[in-house]
């Protein structure tokens, strides 16, 4: 089973941020929105964005490049639910945050 590895700190990511993180050699976008944290592949299948610099909003992040949409959620492209992007558990433990990888 995969394990929960720390990425970074609760202070490390405001309301409404992403940020990129790195757990072995693969990259993870982490967002927090509504008090929440989410983490989704950083790499938009599209044309290889990072998505932690997209836009976010309604549990929904833009692509910066572009504006290909993927819900935090689950992964899933937003216009075309059949495609998703690798999606993972997010926990926090005192003021870590870490990621299901």
């Amino acid at each position: 089973m995969a394990e929960f590895h720390t990425v970074a700190r609760t202070s490390d990511l405001g309301e409404g941020e992403g940020m990129t993180v790195a757990v072995g050699t693969k990259l993870i976008a982490l967002f927090r929105e509504g008090g929440r944290y989410f983490a989704i592949d950083d790499m938009c299948p599209h044309m290889g964005s990072s998505l932690s610099g997209g836009y976010l909003e309604n549990g929904i992040v833009t692509c910066p490049w572009h504006a290909w949409r993927f819900r935090l959620a689950d992964g899933a492209w937003a216009d075309n639910p059949r495609i998703k992007i690798g999606c993972y558990p997010v926990r926090v433990e005192g003021e870590d945050i870490q990621v299901q990888v």
